[in-house]
């Protein structure tokens, strides 16, 4: 029996995984999600000694079942392949007492390649699955990693265009050079005057926008998502979950069975709602932790309850993470609800109208699998050295937040189960904050003459998604204020 996904916000919204990944958002503005969770089967003896690309088709197999075995086989050869530089796809690091579950291997060097390589062939998959001749819109706000990523993948796919927006001054150099220097006749990049929350809030009300979508439907058009809403980026995730488990079965540092911790660098909670996921089919989770920047309103939520993003918003040097309006937890408050359509467009409507909400006691007794905290810039900053000094291993500054919280978890709850930390971009996105840490001093060096001195540092060769920027040619100038975001997206695709 095929598995169902339904909206947040409203149960009679029903589809298929292929046409969830189509639409991308609910048109209700919701977000979907399956109505029951799929049987998978998790047999660590067996899973120990399988390939990335074997896990990834078993989990995907499971979440995306209107999909045909051919297809699934299709996708996952095209996507997790040579573009990856380590053939395992996702090594497992020891790092001291724990593991770090490298993430970024693929194009661009960060966690995103792990599922947006995958998703431009699970959309044109499901668009001859469903005979549409419209060409397919990919409509995205980025905090620096999405962006690029869903760019590498879609560019130049026939049948489809992709818009990305960035904040014009909340994302790394290096992050904005990957952007603006994309090819692609098929491609738009445009810079807002405003943070990544405006991008994301307007992108949202696009989708949501009927007289949008009708002139959009006039000119053979739709929009899709490339974001975590989509559900064709999040379940892909999961797959790295279940595979980081069994590498530490293989090497002997667990035994199967036996429970671990996640931590997870957390802003838009795509990433470890995976993990929640993967969780709910069978993979042993003890504790999912939740680390944010200074942007800590997901730290107030699962201590409190409440979900507040009326608050300062920060520029840090994790930027990818610095967001106040945490889109996919709208799935994981769905599930806190019992599945209730109704009490979840409660409470994002409070969020929207007050900036707001605050859960039953019913739903915050269900957050016990989670823990969470936050790490300051100099707390980041401190990590990135104590972790090198000690280990010769550098983590960048998303990651050093992930590991600066671990080590409050560890002196909160002296809990010593086995920890995988989710390592999501490689220290050459963030040169500046690295390279400073590093050396202890400020460094007003360019981005791409701090890389050289990185390489230095570390030891470790420059990633070619790096070096190819060097000489790459900027493609991309636009910049638009938040509010003229609609405008943009229709001078572009010459909407009447």
């Amino acid at each position: 029996m095929t598995l169902i996904y339904q909206s947040t916000r409203d149960k009679s919204n029903q589809v298929t995984a292929s046409q969830a990944i189509l639409q991308g958002l609910a048109t209700d503005g919701g977000l979907y999600v399956p109505i029951k969770t799929p049987d998978v089967a998790l047999d660590f003896d067996k899973l120990k000694n399988a390939t990335y690309q074997e896990v990834a088709t078993l989990v995907l197999s499971a979440f995306l079942d209107d999909f045909t075995p051919d297809e699934i086989a299709y996708c996952v050869a095209q996507a997790y392949d040579s573009k990856f530089d380590n053939a395992t796809i996702a090594p497992l690091v020891k790092v001291d007492s724990r593991y770090n579950l490298e993430l970024f291997h693929g194009n661009t060097i960060a966690f995103k390649d792990m599922a947006l390589s995958i998703l431009p062939y699970l959309m044109t998959t499901a668009a001859k699955k469903h005979g549409v001749d419209r060409e397919i819109v990919i409509l995205t706000a980025t905090s620096g990693d999405t962006g690029k990523a869903a760019m590498a993948g879609f560019a130049d796919v026939p049948g489809t265009k992709i818009v990305v927006f960035y904040p014009k001054d909340g994302v790394s150099k290096i992050q904005e050079r990957q952007m603006t220097t994309q090819a692609g006749d098929n491609v738009k990049v445009i810079a807002i005057d405003g943070n990544f929350d405006n991008a994301q809030t307007n992108v949202k009300a696009m989708f949501n926008n009927e007289k949008l979508r009708e002139k959009m439907a006039a000119n053979n058009k739709q929009f899709s998502s490339a974001n975590s809403m989509n559900i064709g980026r999040l379940v892909p995730q999961i797959a790295y979950y279940v595979y980081a488990y069994a590498q530490l079965v293989k090497t002997g540092a667990i035994a199967a069975g036996e429970k671990i911790n996640f931590t997870v660098p957390t802003g838009n909670f795509g990433n470890i709602l995976a993990g929640y996921y993967a969780s709910k089919i069978g993979l042993p989770v003890n504790k999912l932790i939740c680390a944010s920047n200074e942007n800590n309103v997901l730290t107030d939520f699962f201590r409190t309850g409440t979900y507040d993003k009326n608050r300062d918003f920060f520029v840090t040097t994790s930027p990818s993470m610095d967001i106040l309006v945490s889109s996919n937890l709208e799935r994981l408050i769905f599930h806190l609800t019992g599945d209730s359509d109704a009490a979840t467009s409660e409470l994002m409507a409070a969020l929207n109208a007050k900036g707001e909400y605050k859960i039953t006691p019913e739903m915050f007794d269900q957050l016990g699998q989670f823990y969470a905290d936050f790490a300051t810039e100099q707390e980041i900053s401190s990590e990135i050295t104590a972790v090198f000094d000690k280990n010769s291993y550098v983590e960048d500054p998303h990651t050093a937040v992930a590991s600066a919280v671990y080590k409050k978890y560890l002196t909160e709850t002296s809990d010593t189960t086995q920890t995988v930390i989710i390592s999501t971009a490689s220290p050459y996105k963030f040169p500046q904050v690295v390279v400073e840490s590093l050396s202890g001093k400020k460094d007003e060096s360019d981005d791409f003459d701090l890389v050289k001195k990185l390489e230095n540092i570390s030891g470790t060769p420059l990633p070619k998604a790096v070096s190819e920027l060097f000489d790459a040619t900027v493609r991309h100038h636009t910049v638009v204020a938040a509010a003229d975001m609609e405008k943009a997206v229709s001078d572009y695709l010459n909407l009447d």
